[in-house]
C-alpha cells in the first residue's frame, strides 16, 4: 500500500507557515515503513529538532481505481479517520530552501500514525465534520472538513489522474492551523466528531 499526502489543503495553515497558496492540490507520499506499529511511542529521531505534528482526515481506499471522476469518487472509499502526519520542520525548511524534495522531512520512520477507521456512512456529512488534536489534554488543533480548499471527492479525482489507487492505499488530507513542536512526554490523541482514534506517546 502507499500513502498519498496533500499539503495546504487548509487556507489558515498556508498563511501560518507562510506558504503560498497553490491553484491545485500539493501532493507527496510516505513510504509504508512511515507507519507508526500500532501500541509503539513515537520517538523523536536524532535528525530533528523540531518535530511538528499535523492531524489530518485520512482516507482508506476500498476500491482499485484510475482517472476517476469527481462524482464517481464516494465509491472508492468507505471509511475515514484521522492521523498524524509528524513534520521534521528544521529538515523541511533546509529542502525547500535549496529547492530538493521533503521526502527525508516528511517520509521518515514513524512518521505516520493511523487511527482506528470509522464508516463513512456514520456521518450524515464528510464535507462538515469536525476534528481535534489534543497534546496533554490540551486542543492544540482543531478544524472542520468544510474548511478544505479541496473535499476529499476533489481529491481522490486528482490524484488518480497521477497514480492508480489500490486497496488499502491511505489519502492523508491536509492539516488546518496550529501545528507545534512536540517534545518528549507529549501524549497526542487524536478525535473525530468528539470521538478518539488514536492516543500516542512521544519519547
Amino acid at each position: 500500500m502507499k500513502i498519498i499526502c496533500i499539503g495546504r489543503n487548509y487556507t489558515n495553515h498556508i498563511e501560518e507557515l507562510h506558504n503560498e497558496r497553490p491553484t491545485e492540490p500539493v501532493v507527496f507520499m510516505k513510504p509504508d515503513s512511515a507507519i507508526l506499529l500500532k501500541q509503539h511511542p513515537f520517538v523523536i529521531p536524532e535528525f530533528s529538532e523540531d518535530i511538528h505534528h499535523e492531524i489530518e482526515i485520512i482516507v482508506k481506499i476500498s476500491k482499485v481505481g484510475k482517472y476517476i471522476e469527481p462524482k464517481f469518487a464516494h465509491k472508492y472509499y468507505d471509511e475515514i479517520s484521522v492521523g498524524i502526519d509528524f513534520t521534521a520542520r528544521d529538515l523541511q525548511d533546509e529542502l525547500k530552501a535549496k529547492g530538493l524534495p521533503w521526502e527525508k522531512a516528511k517520509a521518515f520512520d514513524g512518521s505516520a500514525v493511523i487511527g482506528e477507521f470509522l464508516p463513512k456512512n456514520q456521518f450524515s456529512s464528510l464535507e462538515n465534520i469536525t476534528f481535534e488534536l489534543t497534546n496533554n489534554n490540551k486542543t492544540v488543533q482543531i478544524s472542520n472538513s468544510s474548511h478544505m480548499l479541496w473535499k476529499i471527492d476533489e481529491l481522490i479525482s486528482y490524484v488518480s489522474q497521477y497514480f492508480t489507487l489500490k486497496i488499502g492505499d491511505i489519502i492523508f488530507t491536509g492539516t488546518p492551523e496550529g501545528v507545534a513542536a512536540v517534545k518528549p512526554d507529549d501524549v497526542l490523541e487524536g478525535f473525530l466528531e468528539g470521538q478518539q482514534l488514536f492516543r500516542i506517546q512521544v519519547k
